[in-house]
């Protein structure tokens, strides 16, 4: 009886074998060409811009995050801010912990959507109410489940918004809690925002998150604000991101105190239908974009399956595991310098499984988020 290796024929092997290296070296490229961006990047002293700012927060049924947040929002170290709640079509008590609130805090203001059962509507009429609303041309968006992770969290934010500077990518991160389920979204957490401050660093921005994001008002109006995408139920700060940054306008971050915090949703299948909704809007990206974040999980993948095939092989075996050992520790050093900047704990020993995992997972996201349109949904 013929093993397996007998199947195939040396060139076939030799084959298999290139496109290993081929992925091997294109991976490479992404983790030291361009995720070292990040990991060793050192922001320059700049004297900070404290502009009048804008917060803008939209709500629905947030009435006990709003209790427990908002406040967080409102003492923040910084003179000249005002902060705006659009109460989106709330059945909760959202309205009364709000009017409760503004006779405490005078920098607080509120605008109220009525729920119109002829017209459903998404995140967007709230997003572009409150951005109507602002007084002030720079704008920070935070959700109103969010956390700041410190008093200086608009101060750091707003800081950028200097010379040509319009939009500011920030981090926005989950609670850490127990179970799998936590751990594999803080990764995924962790490795988008690795992606998009390495390609903003890169001169290439695509994204931002909608839990801490900064940009202009002037930018949003000139840009025709969400028109192009509006008949999507996300994309009212990826999109936005995707259609108006550019190499000279886009600044990020990182710093632990600038960070928000909200908690991760508690069952796999609405975390999936929450990460669905957010792929439908890649179809969307500019092209180069889409190539740029296609051919790393595909030179991914194919490392995978060469791997794989080419243990069969006794020759190439060994240098076969020497190349999956060396990307093992590219791997860990990027990951575990990611996650001291980005103030992530615990995951470096599952980052190592969730690394072949997510490939298959949002492979399933990228095809399940083309069978049919979202609907006009908030989370």
């Amino acid at each position: 009886m013929s093993s397996f290796a007998d199947l195939f024929t040396d060139n076939q092997w030799i084959i298999v074998l290139i496109i290993l290296l081929i992925s091997f070296l294109v991976q490479l490229i992404y983790h030291t060409g361009i995720f070292s961006r990040f990991i060793f990047f050192k922001p320059k002293a700049s004297a900070p811009d404290n502009g009048p700012v804008s917060v803008i927060i939209c709500a629905r049924n947030e009435a006990d995050n709003l209790e427990n947040y908002l406040p967080l929002i409102l003492t923040q170290d910084y003179k000249d801010y005002e902060v705006i709640v659009v109460d989106d079509c709330s059945t909760d008590h959202t309205e009364d912990v709000l009017d409760k609130m503004i006779e405490q805090y005078p920098r607080l203001r509120k605008t109220t959507i009525r729920e119109d059962k002829k017209f459903t509507h998404g995140k967007k009429i709230a997003v572009t109410i409150g951005i109507k609303a602002a007084k002030n041309d720079r704008l920070l968006f935070i959700d109103g489940d969010c956390k700041p992770e410190s008093n200086q969290w608009l101060k750091l934010m707003a800081s950028h918004f200097s010379g040509t500077i319009s939009i500011v990518l920030g981090y926005g991160g989950y609670f850490s809690q127990p179970g799998f389920l936590n751990k594999y979204i803080r990764y995924d957490t962790l490795m988008i925002a690795l992606q998009y401050f390495s390609f903003a660093l890169c001169k290439i921005p695509y994204m931002g998150v909608g839990r801490n994001l900064g940009y202009k008002k002037s930018l949003f109006f000139a840009g025709n604000g969400f028109s192009r995408h509006f008949h999507l139920a996300s994309g009212d700060d990826d999109l936005f991101v995707n259609e108006n940054a550019t190499k000279t306008n886009t600044g990020i971050e990182f710093s632990y105190e600038s960070h928000t915090r909200t908690a991760p949703k508690e069952s796999f299948g609405k975390w999936y239908f929450q990460k669905k909704r957010h792929f439908s809007t890649s179809s969307l990206y500019k092209p180069l974009h889409k190539i740029l974040l296609s051919f790393e999980p595909a030179s991914r993948f194919l490392f995978y399956a060469c791997f794989v095939f080419l243990l069969f092989d006794n020759v190439t075996r060994p240098w076969v595991l020497i190349l999956f050992a060396l990307r093992l520790v590219m791997l860990a050093y990027v990951t575990k310098k990611t996650m001291i900047r980005l103030n992530e704990k615990n995951l470096l020993l599952y980052s190592f499984l969730f690394d072949l995992l997510s490939l298959f997972i949002n492979f399933g996201l990228l095809v399940s988020s083309r069978s049919r349109p979202s609907n006009y949904q908030w989370k």
